[in-house]
């Protein structure tokens, strides 16, 4: 505190993890540099056995991004033009933008509004003879509900393709994210539980098929170089990103169970908080974020008075998919996802989050409301 000014509390602060990590980092920086090796290659490949190992899968295949991984994911998992799949509207536009990149149509079906996932009581209304898969995102670091999704896939014979852009390292009945469906998507984005400096993504299955389709799409469709054999793109992995993905990694278990014990401690804290809902502590949640519902209409007013106070905050999603202009649903017709998009509220959060900071967020949010 300088000049009497408290200092601002961000929704995510990286500086702490880059300090503890300092050397390591550098090593890693300085063995890639000095290689003379930047785009796949040893470094990527090495990378790619530790995650795979970690997520108890048979193939991990590095890409330069979440939503490539979702599209390549679809790709390769014969999801094409005429196709539906079934996914959640209360997500990141990314989810249903790879289904329209591949020439399918996202179908949305509305979410749990106590989970914020999609709900699977409601997926088997909306198949149709064209649909072919099921896209489940596990929203801010919380399992979808696996075993229900998983089932309706398997009666209707469709493809479950997993979104874990922000569920690295979280668990489903004890079985990793990613690995429940026919492949998972993840995210190597900066403010993600594992996350690279600078994009990066992951594709993940145990169907060799798949793997071998997903890395010829990942560099232009070719096995070999030049020997292109389908439309493909340019998505690879690059060494930098994947040195500082391994270093990352033998800490990711430790930064999830310290993102639960700040999540205990923000339900402690805001325990009988007028007009607040306080997300669960659910098994397997790894909370990329922590995220509040704020009632009564009050969620913008309450925002605006933290930020007064210097606390960052977050509204992950102010707008649902179905009401954005390029898919232009009309209000009402997914009435949970479009209650939680006036509601939800993102508090700081993150593994070197302190009780100070979590006080005093506390604080604000009850003078706030």
């Amino acid at each position: 505190m300088e000049g009497g000014v408290r200092a601002r509390i961000p929704i995510l602060d990286l500086t702490p993890e880059v300090e503890a990590l300092w050397d390591e980092l550098m090593a890693a920086i300085t063995r890639v540099l000095r290689s003379g090796q930047f785009i796949l290659g040893p470094e990527v490949e090495a990378f790619e056995r530790e995650v795979a190992e970690y997520l108890g899968v048979k193939h991990a295949i590095g890409l330069n991004s979440g939503t490539d991984a979702l599209v390549i994911g679809l790709r390769a998992l014969g999801i094409g033009s005429g196709d539906e799949v079934i996914t959640t509207p209360f997500t990141f536009f990314a989810t249903a933008e790879a289904i329209s990149l591949v020439g399918a149509t996202p179908v949305f079906v509305d979410i749990d509004p106590r989970t914020f996932n999609i709900n699977p009581e409601l997926i088997p209304p909306a198949i149709t003879p064209r649909t072919k898969a099921i896209l489940p995102v596990h929203l801010y670091g919380r399992p979808a509900e696996m075993d229900a999704l998983l089932a309706i896939a398997e009666e209707h014979g469709l493809k479950v393709l997993e979104d874990c852009a922000q569920a690295f390292g979280a668990t489903y009945r004890g079985k990793k994210v990613g690995t429940w469906g026919h492949a998972g998507a993840f995210s190597f984005f900066p403010s993600k539980n594992l996350g690279a400096y600078g994009d990066g993504g992951l594709l993940a299955t145990n169907d060799d098929e798949v793997a071998e389709l997903a890395r010829m799409l990942r560099a232009h469709g070719s096995r070999r170089k030049y020997y292109n054999e389908t439309i493909g793109y340019n998505s690879r992995l690059d060494a930098l990103q994947a040195a500082i993905l391994r270093v990352k990694l033998p800490h990711v278990d430790r930064w999830n169970t310290e993102r639960r014990k700040v999540a205990e401690r923000y339900n402690q804290l805001l325990a009988g908080t007028p007009g607040l809902v306080l997300p669960e502590v659910s098994e397997g949640h790894v909370f990329h974020q922590y995220t509040v519902r704020v009632l009564e209409g009050q969620r913008d007013r309450v925002k605006q008075a933290l930020a007064e106070a210097g606390i960052g905050t977050m509204v992950y999603y102010p707008v649902p998919l179905h009401r954005l202009p390029v898919y232009g649903y009309s209000e009402g017709v997914f009435p949970e996802a479009e209650r939680a998009a006036k509601e939800v509220l993102s508090l700081p959060m993150g593994p070197f989050v302190g009780v100070k900071e979590q006080e005093r967020v506390a604080q604000h949010l009850g003078v706030a409301q």
